[in-house]
């Protein structure tokens, strides 16, 4: 009895599984540019799919004082249709700044309140004080 109901728990399982498996048509790739990495560090890509996806990106290497370092720097976007039908767009760079994405539908800060604003600026204009070594190892 017990293998009967444990058979018939397997088949149910296959039947709901076979069920919520819907094949989907595969979304073609209307245009692809791939340029690098190029022996400066330098790359260039961008691709356009049939539903709309647009992306795109270039970066390029920029060397630093210290020959020992360099920083990647890059900027670039990308924009598709969001499922309630609003257009995403982003625009982006990054680098030693980090990522900065901007775009309508990203939410934003509220504006400093004045006093905090005249704040900075009065700390700008104070010469910065060296921290103190603490627990220096000798």
């Amino acid at each position: 009895m017990k293998l009967a109901i444990a058979v018939v728990s397997c088949m149910l399982v296959g039947l709901v599984s076979c069920q919520q498996y819907q094949p989907t048509t595969p979304i073609p790739i209307v245009r692809y540019e791939n340029d690098g990495v190029n022996f400066d560090g330098s790359y260039k890509w961008a691709y356009e799919t049939g539903n709309g996806i647009q992306a795109q990106e270039s970066g390029y290497v920029q060397p630093a004082q210290d020959p020992s370092q360099s920083a990647l720097n890059v900027e670039g976007g990308y924009s598709y249709t969001a499922p309630d039908g609003t257009p995403i767009s982003v625009k982006y760079v990054a680098g030693p700044q980090g990522f900065v994405p901007v775009g309508d539908h990203l939410p934003t800060p509220p504006p400093l309140p004045p006093a905090i604003a005249k704040l900075l600026q009065f700390l700008a204009t104070q010469p910065s004080t060296p921290e103190p070594a603490y627990n220096k190892i000798k």
